[in-house]
């Protein structure tokens, strides 16, 4: 019998504060324009691109909760499957690569848009805790006919 692989599961709080470090980060990225505000938008490319590619205990947003906020909230009440959340830093990463592109090719229309979209997304998650990204992925599973996430998981214990 093969065995089967349990996905990461995250403190759903550890995303909402990483997507409030990007709504500040985006938003003085979107400031300073194509040429100053392309320094930050390398750190946030970067940013999307650890927590996509390599997962979210790779994020340094996600690392940052974990040291320094997380300690002082105490335990979560429940934690959440990984990969609607490291889906969004995908959309994310896309997004940011794309300004990035803009701003290089002196694109500035497409810089902005493209930023503009992604602060978008984040502030939504950071301010309303509605992760666009995570509801894409579902979207996605539900379009590809495959079965639904299981429920957020109480911590120490089994899905509800």
């Amino acid at each position: 019998m093969p065995a089967t692989h349990t996905p990461a599961q995250v403190d759903p709080r550890g995303p909402r504060f990483g997507a409030a470090v990007t709504t500040v980060v985006l938003a003085v990225v979107l400031v300073l324009g194509p040429s100053l505000g392309l320094p930050l938008l390398i750190i946030q490319t970067f940013a999307f691109g650890a927590g996509s590619l390599l997962g979210l205990r790779y994020q340094p947003y996600g690392w940052a909760f974990r040291r320094f906020v997380r300690p002082r909230l105490g335990a979560p009440v429940e934690l959440e499957d990984e990969r609607p959340p490291r889906f969004a830093q995908s959309v994310g990463l896309l997004f940011a690569v794309v300004a990035f592109i803009g701003a290089f090719a002196g694109a500035s229309v497409v810089f902005y848009v493209a930023t503009a979209f992604a602060l978008i997304a984040a502030t939504l998650n950071a301010v309303f805790d509605f992760c666009l990204g995570c509801e894409l992925y579902l979207l996605g599973r539900r379009l590809l006919g495959k079965p639904s996430l299981a429920a957020s998981q109480p911590v120490g214990g089994t899905a509800r």
